[in-house]
């Protein structure tokens, strides 16, 4: 009689998991693990990273180092400690991300600050993605999976000027690397979740209760779970001949036309 468990779907593959500490990484790193994955989480938290590889109760299964993805030569170190407990990297999740205060007006934002949300989300991104490459490209082998942002495709006015330039800049990232990579059967996707209710997009949406947020399917809420399954599917042999996509979770909402009188940011509530 054949078995009713479904086959690990990341058995025996090689993942590096940048934020992976917490949120939407953590949720990654253990929906990955369950699949049969070893996972590395990189992250600047390293006493939250330490406790999800504990809690997962394998240092073969997740191992932990301590990475700020803005600096090259962390995001180096990581790619190289993983090659070196493994013997190789499969798969790459740049997810790794921050927002900076919500200043709606250009004229309100600094320089500085732009700064410092692009070097994390886009130059973070690059490095990620070209020192996963330097590894996955002698075995002609691999997929690199970026968690991008529904403001990669909109420009509601709801987001920052660094975050919605960021998430832009990801997308596009993506594709020129899906193109020049595909000849070393190395594919490139994005995933662009709508507003996850995590305490940073309470904070930064000034969401009091989790429970409400904003939703075009009504009864349901995104959650990372969601975006852990659509990140489980581009790592997967599930997603083989897709490369320089943009994946876009978000229930519909960026295909909501205003003027139907359906959605008012930030009250909409069905």
């Amino acid at each position: 009689m054949a078995s009713s468990t479904p086959k690990p779907r990341l058995e025996n593959k090689v993942v590096i998991v940048t934020g992976g500490a917490r949120g939407i990484g953590e949720c990654i790193v253990r929906t990955f693990v369950e699949h049969g994955a070893k996972v590395v989480i990189a992250d600047v938290r390293d006493d939250l990273g330490e406790l999800v590889c504990k809690d997962l109760g394998s240092d073969e299964s997740a191992h932990f180092v301590h990475c700020d993805v803005a600096i090259e030569s962390d995001i180096e170190n990581v790619v190289n400690t993983t090659i070196a407990k493994h013997g190789k990297l499969d798969i790459m999740v740049n997810n790794a991300g921050i927002v900076d205060d919500p200043k709606l007006s250009i004229l309100d934002n600094e320089k500085s600050d732009y700064e410092r949300v692009i070097s994390v989300n886009l130059t973070g991104v690059f490095l990620g993605t070209k020192h996963a490459a330097r590894a996955m490209i002698p075995n002609c082998n691999g997929s690199i999976i970026t968690i991008a942002s529904d403001a990669s495709i909109t420009g509601t006015g709801t987001a920052s000027h660094a975050y919605t330039s960021s998430k832009h800049g990801v997308v596009g990232l993506a594709k020129n690397a899906a193109a020049e990579l595909g000849k070393y059967q190395i594919r490139v996707n994005c995933i662009s979740p709508y507003v996850i209710p995590t305490e940073i997009a309470c904070k930064f949406f000034n969401i009091e209760d989790t429970s409400s947020a904003y939703s075009n399917l009504k009864g349901k809420i995104l959650g990372p779970q969601d975006i852990a399954n659509a990140a489980l599917f581009l790592a997967s042999d599930d997603s083989g001949y897709i490369s320089g996509h943009n994946l876009v979770v978000d229930g519909g909402f960026s295909v909501l036309n205003p003027t139907f009188g359906l959605f008012t940011w930030p009250n909409y509530h069905q």
